[in-house]
Order: structure tokens, then C-alpha cells, then sequence
């Protein structure tokens, strides 16, 4: 089978996006797919060009308005490649439009992956901009679409909520394990440290996070003196700097720090040295930084916008909203826990990991789904009709 894979960004600046494309293009080769990737250019890209072999990537470059990503040498290049189905990876941009028209033009399907971007929040974030360009083509594109993939049930109660009644299918995404000692390595030895790992964007609940941080700090509760929030990610719409103004207002520079974006073998090392994991975010599809600490044997404190449920039902994740005190109170409750009870969490979060969120299990369920579209077998039983 000859799949392509539509997505706005091909290097580490498309973040958990980017890392999903990635990861099950090359399970799906591995399988035998031919699978053939398109994107947009960036800065980023020759830096990661290689980590996509041995799987064809090609890039666009971005002309006109930058947020829509106006490529028009893409629609070209899919009807040259000549997917038996194209699996596009997001929204609200001109790859929508190029997958709608490759379509309409070869009579073939595609499927999209919202990745959580119709849920509420999400939807709410830039209404007018969405509204518009649901108008323009977003609404025909999802209409079209011969299924909708959500990474969780929560997201799927999402587009159902938005009001589309195609088949859907519910698979979620991976995570690579690192070996088992990395995993369940002692880390007492260390400096205590929380890890936020991600965009620096207002939707993850960063400036809640500080204020949370704060409070910490102003009650002076003495098991929580050696600690240091680590923020880690790249920042998006200039939204680290205000996060860095917080900082300075309230003297939080010696306990806070900004780490940067963080991959490959630094990426590594900081989930190595990492005590605990926080995610208070206001909206997520599924969260590959929370597998991520997870499968490093690290305890979260996370929302339960972050859609992941079975974190909680197992006791690998300590459950917050997104106010400040309520994720002061989920950190004070993991950091007051001795080494021994943090890694106990952990370790159930990796067994999770092992259980629910191979790439192996994702690529199957995704080439049944992928079959099924073009003709070539009978719909599986992650798709439903309602």
C-alpha cells in the first residue's frame, strides 16, 4: 500500500505532531508500507532531515501569509505521488485545501488527525480566524474526509461535539521506551526537580504553573526547599517572555529555570535527571510528553484535559485543574512523597506505556484503517459509524 502523510511541520518545531508523523511513518515502512511524507520548510528541517530515513520526506516552500502555509507546489506533488490514501495530520491550513483537492481530483480517500484541535478550547483559541476558514474550506475538508482519527475518547466526544458524523476510528499514539534501567534508575542522588516539557504556549498553563510555583513558595513547607521547576520547550507567540516577567516580579529566577527546546540525546538526559512530571494544560488531543515521563519512570501531575484517564485509574498521575492552587496542591503532594513512593508512581506509568502505547500496535490499527478506506478489507473495529 502507497500512503502519504500530510503535515505542517517536518522537524522538531512541529512538536508532538511532528514526533507522531515521524514515529509511525517509519513503523509503517517498517511494515512494508510505502510511505511518502509532506511538509512544509522551516529553519529546522536539515537539522532533522535524517532521523525520517529511510522514509522519503519532501518539502514546500511557504509562500504568501506564514500562519496559513501556502505551499503551491504540495497539491502538484501529491497527484504526482499517487497515494492509494493520504493521511493528513491537522488543521486550518493550506495542506486542508491541497488534501481536499488531491481528492476531488484522483477520487481517492484521505483521513485526518485533528490532534485535539477541535476541541473546545482549541476551537475557542482564534475563533474568528477558524470561523473564517471553516467557511473558506476547513468545514468541506473535515466533511470529506472518509474518516476522522482521535487519539483518545475524550477527543472524539470533541468532533462529534463539532458536528461531524463521519466514520471515526480511535488509536492512540506511541511512545519509545528507553531500556528498562534507565527507566527505574534512583534518582536521590540528584537535585530534586519538576519538568514541564512542550511549546511555551497559553493553552499548557504555564503562567498558572508559576503562580502555583509561588504559592509553594510563600508557605515555606520545608520538604519542598531543595526543589526547582524546569520549563522546557520552544517558545510560541513570544509567551516565555511573559512567563520569564512573572519570574522577575516575584523572585522566582534562583528556583525556576527556562532550559530551552530540548531533543535527541539532551531531551534524554533531562528526563533522566527529572524527579517528577507536570502538564496543567487547558486542552490537549493526546500528550506525547506525558508517555514520554512516563515511560522514563517519572510520577505526573497533569489535568484531565490532558486525556489521559487511564493515568489516574492506575495511580501513575496525580489529577489537577488548571487553577493554581489545585496544581500547587498535586505538586506538594508528589514532592512530599519519599524517593521510593515517586518511583513506585513512575513505574506504573511505564507499565502503562509498555501495555497500551506501542508505535507497533498504532501501525497496525492505522493500516486496517488505511485498508479499509481504499477498498481492500472490511471496516476494523476501532472504526465506528456513529
Amino acid at each position: 500500500m502507497k500512503v502519504g502523510m500530510v503535515t505542517a511541520s517536518v522537524s522538531h518545531s512541529g512538536g508532538g505532531i511532528h514526533e507522531v508523523v515521524r514515529r509511525s511513518a517509519l513503523e509503517l515502512h517498517r511494515r512494508g508500507s510505502s510511505v511518502s511524507v509532506f511538509g512544509l520548510s522551516d529553519e529546522s528541517f536539515e537539522q532533522d532531515r535524517d532521523t525520517w530515513k529511510p522514509v522519503a520526506v519532501n518539502v514546500f516552500r511557504n509562500r504568501g501569509y506564514k500562519p496559513f502555509g501556502y505551499a503551491p507546489d504540495l497539491l502538484p506533488a501529491l497527484c504526482s505521488a499517487a497515494p492509494d490514501v493520504l493521511h493528513n495530520h491537522g488543521l486550518w491550513m493550506y495542506p486542508s485545501v491541497a488534501s481536499a483537492r488531491w481528492s476531488k481530483r484522483t477520487q481517492r480517500p484521505y483521513i485526518i488527525s485533528a490532534h485535539g484541535m477541535l476541541d473546545p478550547w482549541a476551537i475557542a483559541h482564534s475563533y474568528w480566524k477558524k470561523k473564517i476558514a471553516g467557511v473558506m474550506y476547513e468545514h468541506r475538508h473535515l466533511s470529506n474526509a472518509a474518516c476522522l482519527h482521535a487519539l483518545c475518547s475524550s477527543e472524539a466526544g470533541a468532533i462529534r461535539g463539532y458536528g461531524l458524523s463521519n466514520p471515526l476510528c480511535v488509536i492512540p499514539s506511541g511512545v519509545d521506551l528507553p531500556p528498562q534501567d534507565v527507566a527505574s534508575r534512583a534518582r536521590q542522588e540528584q537535585e530534586k526537580m519538576i519538568l514541564f516539557l512542550g511549546r511555551l504556549h497559553p493553552k499548557k498553563g504555564l503562567l498558572n504553573l508559576l503562580m502555583a510555583w509561588r504559592l509553594l513558595h510563600s508557605d515555606r513547607i520545608s520538604a519542598l526547599v531543595d526543589w526547582k521547576l524546569s520549563i522546557a520547550g520552544w517558545d510560541q507567540g513570544s509567551h516565555e517572555a511573559d512567563l520569564r516577567k512573572y519570574c522577575a516580579e516575584h523572585g522566582l529566577q534562583s528556583s525556576v529555570q527556562f532550559v530551552g527546546p530540548k531533543f535527541g540525546a539532551e531531551k534524554d538526559s533531562l528526563l533522566r535527571s527529572a524527579s517528577a512530571f507536570v502538564l496543567p494544560s487547558f486542552s490537549e488531543g493526546l500528550p506525547v510528553s506525558v508517555l514520554e515521563a512516563w515511560a522514563y519512570g517519572l510520577p505526573v501531575a497533569m489535568t484531565r484535559e490532558c486525556n489521559l484517564p487511564q493515568g489516574f485509574e492506575v495511580g501513575a498521575a496525580v489529577c489537577i485543574d488548571t487553577t493554581a492552587p489545585a496544581i500547587a496542591r498535586g505538586l506538594a503532594d508528589i514532592m512530599k512523597m519519599s524517593e521510593a513512593e515517586r518511583s513506585r508512581m513512575g513505574g506504573r506509568g511505564r507499565q502503562l506505556v509498555e501495555r497500551q502505547f506501542s508505535w507497533a500496535s498504532y501501525a497496525e490499527q492505522m493500516l486496517s484503517v488505511y485498508s479499509w478506506m481504499s477498498g481492500a478489507a472490511v471496516r476494523p473495529d476501532c472504526v465506528s459509524m456513529v
